[in-house]
Parts: structure tokens; C-alpha cells; sequence
């Protein structure tokens, strides 16, 4: 347990996103109760004032930055000019204020689809700026590759001068309590909880998914995403300094193992009890071929994932039961 006067006061950008909400839950965990949050119509952080003078209001000590504009290929692909536009502004105001009022710790919250379309498997961390970006979220790529160059770039201008340590972390795909179920603007793990659950309680003989399936992909329950930013966040600096370099500096955060799109339908298919059969639209875009995560590093910090896939698509599919959208097709 965590001394009252030892706790610092946190605030947590996007406390109502799948990610943020895990690290409000981790955070309470242990201990922490001077924490920080806002919604969106409370504090606009694309809005330059508005969030400068939160920060002046407030002054935090520490700031998890979870909050951004996310969703799957389709979102990505119909609206590239909100992905990049958004999440450019969100990241600088937050970051520049964040500096501005004093705060001397934060984490940056990226995406694995920062790594180029075809990087090796695993993808490390030195994979980042070496090749072509995958075309279907590339303005969100770009922009969460601004938000690591943000932390980096304030370390080196002012680490030493005014004692700031702002670090990033790169999950691959996560899911979990608290996700978009949309029809048309998730991932694809809720998206396929949904349209199984659908086609369940229609009685459909068959669910037609995007693509091949053949594409491989990583997946990490939010609780472990969410551990693991507090123990990157929490690390003596010494420590995070070793294995990181000031203009490489981002931490991969992966489960370690990796499942084809169609394995990963059957498997939410059985979770979900859904009987009929599973066809694949090849005229549809797959994405990236292949994307696992190498994770060594934050495994020689100390941090192993605790939630296989299995059992976290339990979870999540509860989660969707319980959630507005499973509740209206109940």
C-alpha cells in the first residue's frame, strides 16, 4: 500500500476508452486515489487553451496519456483526415501542457501499427522508420510516431534541465472490457463478437468476414496492457534508461504468440455458441500480412503477460453482454 504522502496526483487521459479505464482499475489497485480524469465534453484535447488551462487548474504530477481516436480498417480507411488530424492535436496539447505545468513523469499510449508494412516478425523496437507504413492506417500511424518523437524530443531538449521523463509504450492489438462494439467502427475482435452474436440470435448459417483470414495477428487483454504501463511508468529511470536510447526509446507490450484472422473467428464463434459456418470476402482488404511483437525487452524489465486469448475472449465477450449493444440484441 501506497503512503498517502507518497502518492502522486494522476491524470489519466482517455479514462473512458477500453485502455484508460484498465489503468484507472490498476491504479486504484494499488493504492492510488488522487486520480484525475475528464470526459470529452468536459475537456476538448484537441483544444489548445482548454487544455492548457486544465493542466494549470489541475497540476498533475503524473499523466498516463490513453486518450485517442481509434478503430478498425474501416474507420481507418473512410475518415484518414480525423485519425491523423485528432490524434496529431491530442498528443502535442497534452504533451507541451504537460511540460508547461511541471509534470515530470508521463506515458505515451501507441500502436504496433506504428512498425513498416512488411518489418521482420517479430517486429523489435529498432523496426520503427525503416520501411513503408501499412496504407490502411497510415495517418494514424504517423501520428502515434509523432507522439513517441514528442516524449523523446522534450527529454532531450529539457531531461536535464528540468528533470521531465516522459516515456512510450507500443501495445499490439488490444481487447477486453470496455471495447468498441460498433458494427462498422471497431476492431476485429469486437467487431466479431458482435456479428456472431448476431448471427446467433438471427439463426444465420453463415458470418462473411473480411479478407483471407489468413493474416496473423497478436492480441493482449486490457488488464495485462494496463499492468503493463504502470510497471514502465514505475520503473527507476537507471533502470529504463539501459535499455532504451534517447531517440529509441519506445517499449513493445505483446502476449508472445499469435493466431490467423480464421482461427481467431472460430475461436469467437465457439466462445459465442454460434453453429453456422465461416466464409472469407478475398475482395476485401486484409492489412498487414503478419504483425507480432517482439517483447523482450519489457520482459527483461520484469513484465510477463497473465491472460491468454482464450480466456480473455471469455471476458470480453461478458463484457459485451453486459454493454449497451449486447444488452439491445439480447
Amino acid at each position: 500500500m501506497i503512503l498517502s504522502s507518497e502518492k502522486p496526483k494522476i491524470y489519466v487521459a482517455g479514462h473512458k476508452g477500453m485502455v484508460g479505464s484498465a489503468i484507472i482499475r490498476a491504479l486504484r489497485m494499488q493504492g492510488h486515489e488522487s486520480l484525475i480524469t475528464r470526459s470529452h465534453a468536459e475537456l476538448d484535447l484537441t483544444n489548445q487553451s482548454q487544455v492548457m488551462d486544465f493542466f494549470h487548474s489541475e497540476q498533475p504530477d503524473q499523466v498516463y496519456l490513453a486518450a485517442a481516436k481509434v478503430g478498425g480498417i474501416y474507420a481507418n480507411n473512410t475518415y484518414p483526415a480525423d485519425f491523423i488530424y485528432q490524434n496529431l492535436m491530442i498528443e502535442a496539447n497534452v504533451i507541451h501542457a504537460a511540460f508547461v505545468h511541471g509534470v515530470k513523469k508521463l506515458l505515451f499510449l501507441g500502436s504496433s501499427c506504428i512498425y513498416p508494412r512488411l518489418a521482420d516478425q517479430p517486429m523489435q523496437e529498432d523496426s520503427l522508420l525503416t520501411g513503408r507504413l501499412e496504407p490502411t492506417n497510415e495517418p494514424y500511424a504517423i501520428a502515434k510516431i509523432a507522439g513517441i518523437k514528442l516524449c523523446e524530443s522534450y527529454n532531450r531538449q529539457f531531461g536535464k534541465s528540468h528533470g521531465i521523463d516522459y516515456r512510450s509504450v507500443m501495445p499490439t492489438n488490444l481487447y477486453g472490457p470496455g471495447d468498441n462494439y460498433h458494427s462498422q467502427n471497431s476492431h476485429v475482435i469486437p467487431a466479431l463478437i458482435r456479428r456472431f452474436h448476431e448471427a446467433k440470435l438471427s439463426g444465420a448459417s453463415a458470418v462473411t468476414i473480411w479478407g483471407t483470414g489468413t493474416p496473423k495477428r497478436e492480441f493482449l487483454y486490457v488488464a495485462d496492457m494496463a499492468a503493463a504501463s504502470l510497471h514502465v511508468m514505475q520503473l527507476a529511470k537507471a533502470t529504463y534508461d539501459k535499455y532504451t536510447q534517447p531517440m529509441l526509446s519506445h517499449i513493445n507490450v505483446g502476449y508472445g504468440e499469435e493466431s490467423t484472422i480464421a482461427k481467431l473467428a472460430e475461436t469467437i464463434a465457439e466462445v459465442v455458441g454460434y453453429k453456422g459456418s465461416i466464409e472469407f470476402d478475398a475482395s476485401k482488404p486484409d492489412g498487414a500480412p503478419r504483425k507480432l511483437m517482439d517483447s523482450k525487452r519489457l520482459n527483461l524489465l520484469g513484465w510477463q503477460p497473465k491472460v491468454c486469448l482464450a480466456e480473455g475472449l471469455k471476458h470480453a465477450y461478458n463484457d459485451f453482454l453486459c454493454s449497451s449493444e449486447g444488452a439491445i440484441e439480447k
